[in-house]
């Protein structure tokens, strides 16, 4: 597997190495050998899968301490722009994003490190989307950044307000008005 590294320490783009031939291909999607030594140390306890339409977003979304997570994520059907957002405070790139575009035909992976929010926007008729994640889910630590919060400057390829979006996501405030539980200069990896 390559490893892409972005503007933001710590999140990173994969790419494996995909081996084509008359039948079809075959890639290797996790070693965890292969990604401790080239991304991180992770141990990953719950895989999620989620299958949406053209339109929706989902997110952008943590898990508050103690219940905080990684998530390897990645598209298997159709194709998403995923974003991380940095909400540590004391960060450096508090507040900046990475975008990428996850597709079945790209095969890329996307790490999304403990301390940062997480959404993604459907750009295909139907996207199918699955998710490692390394703590399981507590409902009660769920919070999330309002995906139409401008500032964050993010270009989802689709229009925010014409975008299908949960309940809860529609509840979440803007980044201006977040207090975030995660501070930069804590080791959200610490046991």
């Amino acid at each position: 597997m390559e490893v892409i590294k972005t503007e933001i320490d710590g999140v990173v783009i994969i790419e494996p190495r995909i081996f084509k031939d008359a039948r079809g291909y075959f890639f290797e999607s996790y070693s965890k050998k292969e990604f401790d030594e080239k991304v991180r140390r992770v141990d990953f306890v719950q895989d999620n899968e989620s299958m949406s339409t053209r339109g929706v977003m989902r997110g952008l979304h943590f898990q508050r301490p103690p219940y905080t997570q990684s998530k390897l994520v990645r598209c298997v059907k159709g194709r998403v722009l995923d974003v991380a957002v940095d909400i540590r405070k004391g960060s450096p790139t508090y507040g900046k994003h990475v975008a990428v575009e996850l597709s079945e035909d790209n095969h890329r992976q996307f790490f999304v490190p403990r301390g940062f929010a997480h959404g993604f926007a459907v750009l295909s008729d139907v996207a199918v989307f699955q998710y490692k994640c390394d703590n399981y889910y507590a409902p009660q630590a769920d919070g999330g950044i309002s995906i139409a919060d401008e500032s964050l400057g993010i270009d989802w390829m689709i229009d925010p307000a014409e975008a299908i979006l949960s309940d809860k996501d529609l509840k979440h405030c803007v980044l201006a008005d977040f207090d975030s539980p995660f501070d930069y200069s804590i080791d959200l990896y610490a046991e």
